[in-house]
């Protein structure tokens, strides 16, 4: 079973314009954007960490993810603060976007699979897209959308 299928309900959010959907199973809280302590040797995509209650919490900017800049903030920027499974354990991480919008229930019927092509980030992070009013909701698949290597160097930023 896909995580689309477990889920129904998405976060959504927007970053760079266009609008994104986290399963809400995923997400812990919500958080305003605030002081992100750089650490050094990072892929750029990783912005650094937060301290959320004595917890070291490592931030990714999605938006050097997907279009390879940085997420330029303001007073509505968020860190969405999810939590993955990582084999048998689990994986606490921030996404910084620009602002968080709503939750959605999706019915099964809105949602058409990810594109072949022609998307504006790598179709392989994208679990579907739910139509809504004229344009899309790109949900995103987040176990795709930091692979391997990204989960083990949070991890370890996680246990630093």
């Amino acid at each position: 079973m896909t995580t689309l299928e477990l889920s129904r309900q998405f976060l959504t959010f927007q970053l760079a314009g266009d609008l994104y959907g986290v399963p809400t199973g995923c997400v812990r809280e919500i958080i305003e954007y605030g002081a992100v302590t750089a650490v050094p040797m990072l892929p750029p995509a990783m912005r650094g960490v937060i301290n959320l209650r004595g917890a070291a919490v490592p931030v990714v900017d999605l938006g050097m993810r997907f279009h390879q800049r940085l997420t330029e903030t303001s007073r509505r920027s968020c860190i969405v603060v999810l939590e993955i499974q990582v084999g048998e354990r689990s994986q606490v991480f921030g996404i910084v976007v620009d602002a968080v919008c709503e939750v959605l229930e999706l019915a099964a019927e809105v949602v058409e699979p990810a594109p072949r092509f022609g998307a504006t980030i790598r179709t392989d992070f994208i679990l579907g897209m739910a139509k809504q009013d004229a344009g899309f909701i790109i949900l995103l698949d987040m176990d795709r959308v930091l692979g391997e290597d990204d989960l083990a160097r949070l991890a370890d930023m996680s246990a630093a």
